[in-house]
């Protein structure tokens, strides 16, 4: 160490005392400058500002505001619809399990035999056992699409109802106007009915369900479990559902908008506030809602409702009366020798086909020159034809190119019995109901044939009313009545003019071929008319 630095040593250690009291001050000063320094710049930052971007709270997006437009445009054309209905002495039917095959129209069973266990489960009807009787109730949707009071609806909203009352969204609690049935159609599950007011009403536009796509939203308005104008949203989730087999009319749009008991019959509306669809149905294994919805498409429902309306109140789809498997199967084609087109797996006996000599195994390629790549193809083709137009067929027989006309024929007619043997229509034209209860109607050959009954022989219970004669003597839709006291009905001018000529107190047997319930074959029928 040199002497300097001994020094500066020997100075300190003499002189501690001193140092260490200028060192503190120096220190304390130091501290009280830098903190004037800092608040003054601090206070400097403070009135000029930051470079940052406040913050702001955006406008409600676009979406929820179109939701809540839709609802409070389309709330006030959607309606409950309450119906009644009396079930005199009833008794467990048996069920028609639904075929796997397919038809020129559809055919298999009723497309609601085992609807309700799975798709709505009993659609929310209330029952209390009478004298006798079960008083059932039930609740549903319809939407107005004529300001003169037309709605369209579900037909099993409405079937075998004894009172149907609608209710108004303005309508004051309480108020309910009765409504008629204009007509129905089984094959699409719609009905249009009507009711009577002195003021027009607010209707629904209707849109075009093939521009909507998958993931498209779409808004379910109806009256769930009895809840009046509630609304759910959901997006298309599939499109061309069949959900019952063998039924080519019933193509569905699926949606997870929430559907429950009560919202069938009501419209399924997509972001222009359109109805592109008939909410019908749900898949579940609850009776309430489990994600997967389906409504008929409004085309459809538009092409229903324009020939309910019409003259007939029915919807006459055309069929050449052949079967063929709904799904297709490469090996058919395989062993047919065909790549495209219908192979026919059967020929309704005395139908258009049987009379253009269409044989089991033919393959329909074309009708009128345009190809027929499956069935579907071939039932919108043929359906859409009007009963008593002719078609040329093109087909393939033993690897062969063969033409041939047929004559397209009334489906409702010639598949009665496929189709529940129930009318088309139930507006004012049809068969009509006698004094007995009963509708009957015509047996075609095909039925004959089942039954083991001689052509033109008969006729078939079509209807049945409730707490009628008919059904106090045992009579079901499907029977087949041969004889009324012993005098033989074999057309519907036959049954009509033995029903007139019936009198109160008179006794009355019926000679009937049973189709099922717990009896089978030709029995009696017999009961006092009141």
């Amino acid at each position: 160490m040199d002497q300097r630095a001994s020094a500066f040593w020997v100075r300190l250690k003499a002189n501690r005392p001193t140092y260490t009291l200028t060192i503190l001050a120096t220190l304390a000063l130091g501290i009280l400058i830098g903190t004037v320094v800092s608040y003054g710049v601090k206070g400097q930052e403070s009135k000029k500002g930051s470079d940052a971007t406040p913050l702001t709270v955006p406008s409600p997006t676009q979406l929820s505001n179109q939701f809540s437009q839709i609802a409070k445009e389309l709330e006030p054309s959607v309606v409950n619809i309450n119906t009644e209905s009396t079930i005199k002495n009833p008794h467990p039917r048996l069920r028609r399990s639904p075929g796997g095959q397919g038809d020129d129209d559809g055919g298999g069973g009723s497309p609601f035999d085992d609807f309700f266990d799975r798709f709505f489960g009993g659609q929310g009807g209330q029952g209390g056992p009478g004298a006798g009787s079960i008083k059932e109730r039930s609740l549903g949707s319809g939407v107005l699409v004529d300001p003169k009071g037309y709605i369209v609806t579900n037909r099993h909203v409405v079937e075998k109802a004894d009172r149907i009352r609608v209710r108004l969204q303005d309508d004051p609690p309480g108020v309910l106007h009765d409504a008629k049935v204009i007509g129905s159609d089984q094959e699409t599950d719609l009905a249009v009915i009507k009711i009577d007011v002195d003021k027009p009403l607010p209707t629904a536009k209707l849109g075009n369900s093939d521009g909507m796509q998958v993931g498209d939203w779409v808004l379910a308005i109806g009256s769930p479990f009895g809840q009046v104008g509630s609304v759910t949203a959901g997006i298309v989730s599939a499109k061309g559902r069949n959900i019952v087999p063998g039924r080519q009319f019933q193509s569905f749009i699926q949606t997870d908008a929430a559907i429950n008991p009560g919202n069938s019959g009501g419209p399924l509306v997509n972001m222009n506030g359109e109805v592109i669809g008939i909410n019908t149905a749900i898949l579940t294994e609850t009776s309430s809602y489990a994600g997967v919805g389906f409504a008929l498409p409004s085309n459809t429902v538009v092409q229903v409702y324009n020939q309910l309306i019409g003259p007939d109140h029915r919807v006459a789809r055309g069929s050449i009366g052949i079967e063929f498997n709904a799904q297709e199967n490469p090996a058919i084609a395989r062993v047919y020798g065909v790549n495209n087109g219908v192979t026919i797996s059967n020929v309704v006996a005395g139908s258009p086909a049987d009379q253009a000599g269409l044989k089991v195994g033919d393959t329909i390629t074309s009708v009128d020159g345009k190809p027929v790549k499956n069935g579907d193809e071939l039932v919108a083709d043929i359906a859409s034809r009007k009963p008593g137009t002719k078609v040329n067929l093109g087909l393939v027989r033993n690897g062969k190119k063969q033409e041939t006309a047929v004559t397209v024929a009334d489906r409702a007619k010639l598949f009665a019995s496929r189709l529940g043997d129930e009318d088309e229509g139930s507006g004012q034209e049809g068969p009509k109901e006698s004094k007995l209860g009963l509708t009957v109607r015509a047996i075609t050959p095909d039925i004959a044939d089942r039954l083991d009954i001689p052509a033109g022989k008969g006729v078939i219970v079509q209807d049945v009313k409730s707490g009628s004669f008919g059904e106090d003597v045992g009579l079901t839709r499907g029977d087949v009545i041969l004889e009324v006291n012993k005098q033989p009905v074999n057309s519907e001018d036959d049954f009509a003019k033995v029903a007139a000529a019936l009198k109160s107190g008179q006794d009355v047997v019926f000679l009937v071929r049973q189709r099922g319930g717990g009896q089978q074959g030709t029995i009696f029928l017999a009961g006092t008319l009141p």
